[in-house]
């Protein structure tokens, strides 16, 4: 199968977020199974990486190519990225694939891939990775549906959400779409050598006191007011926060202070590695307390490690929870403190497990959509 995969950021752009790691290990495991894989994609988000433009590269088996970004500053500042010679290849090329996967749907690349794909009759899927909301950014948002937004998604033979509730704003974003045409994929997990237990307790010097943890941006949306409220009561257990300021990180301490919590709080800024997975393996919980989650990355990554969850109904991620992996609360105090102290005092009895977010079962996934796509044309 000759695939394409349409992505504004790839290897090694990391900074970027989830898809580009996402893309990179899919785009791997098709190469793996023997077909021809393609990425269009651009040369860097926050920075101009350092590889050949504008013609196709070998990364690791997958021909790709990393077009010339017309400005970084649109690109890391407004996330726009504009490669100005895409067209042309993507002109000459694009009638040569099987299938097209669109990975961020409201970027210049899907635009012009979506119109060359229906010009030469090359179907296409488009995957979001929860860019759908409109609760942010929304005034470039809904200038870019009326403008290409919609039209590429009326064109797409699957859209792919990571949960019900992501599917859910799609809907409600694109009323036009059929049910049939939306499919739920959960988004996959790869952890490269979980530690042993002990290095965070020692770094932070938690000795065996019980840790509830957070990783993540400080952001409202995220409803850490909701879990510094809900552990105001916790004398017994210690709470981790860790992650960087997403605009809210003063407002955070203003309230801990108010609350007499500041003091039992570690917050640790940003975990990356190694530091981050020894997080969540030696947490006696995590806790994802969102108001709105697309899915929740970091649920499966802490499943991943052994840990238990506690998440909210409003985290997409939620669906794919089963009853030995967490709990699933309302997202209010009261519900993320008896979450929390269900899973603390009965912790023997959670055993998660995250096949479900296996990367190779996923990416198997995405096989059997295209031949179902391809097959009913």
């Amino acid at each position: 199968m000759r695939i394409l995969h349409v992505t504004p950021y790839f290897k090694p752009s990391w900074e970027a977020g989830g898809p580009p790691r996402m893309v990179y290990d899919l785009a791997s495991w098709q190469v793996a199974e023997g077909h021809d894989v393609t990425v269009y994609t651009t040369d860097g988000f926050k920075r101009r990486l350092d590889t050949e433009k504008n013609r196709p590269v070998d990364v690791d088996g997958i021909r790709t190519y990393y077009f010339r970004n017309l400005s970084m500053y649109l690109t890391g500042n407004l996330n726009m990225p504009i490669p100005c010679r895409l067209p042309s290849v993507a002109a000459r090329e694009i009638g040569g694939f099987d299938i097209i996967h669109i990975h961020e749907h409201r970027t210049f690349l899907a635009a012009v891939t979506s119109i060359l794909a229906s010009r030469h009759r090359v179907p296409y899927i488009v995957q979001p990775h929860g860019s759908v909301p409109t609760m942010t950014r929304s005034f470039i948002k809904n200038i870019f549906d009326f403008m290409a937004g919609r039209r590429i998604m009326a064109g797409a033979e699957r859209v792919v959400a990571s949960s019900e509730i992501e599917s859910r704003f799609y809907r409600k974003v694109y009323p036009f779409l059929k049910d049939d045409s939306i499919i739920r994929v959960p988004n996959p997990v790869k952890l490269e050598g979980v530690p042993q237990g002990g290095a965070f307790r020692r770094k932070w010097g938690l000795g065996d006191e019980r840790i509830v943890l957070y990783i993540g941006r400080i952001h409202e949306m995220k409803g850490l007011d909701l879990l510094v409220r809900a552990y105001r009561e916790m004398d017994e257990v210690k709470l981790v926060i860790a992650g960087p300021d997403d605009h809210y990180l003063e407002g955070l301490r203003a309230l801990m202070d108010k609350l007499g919590v500041s003091g039992r709080v570690i917050m640790t800024g940003p975990l990356y590695g190694m530091d981050k997975l020894g997080a969540y393996r030696d947490a006696d919980v995590f806790v994802l307390p969102s108001r709105y989650e697309s899915f929740g990355n970091v649920v499966a990554e802490a499943i991943s490690c052994g840990t238990p969850v506690v998440v909210t109904s409003k985290c997409g991620v939620s669906e794919w929870i089963e009853p030995s992996d967490g709990v699933i609360v309302e997202p209010s105090v009261e519900g993320l403190r008896k979450g929390i102290y269900r899973v603390l005092n009965n912790r023997e009895s959670f055993r998660p497990s995250a096949e479900k977010f296996d990367p190779d079962i996923i990416s198997r996934r995405f096989q059997e959509v295209y031949v179902e796509v391809l097959s009913s044309r």
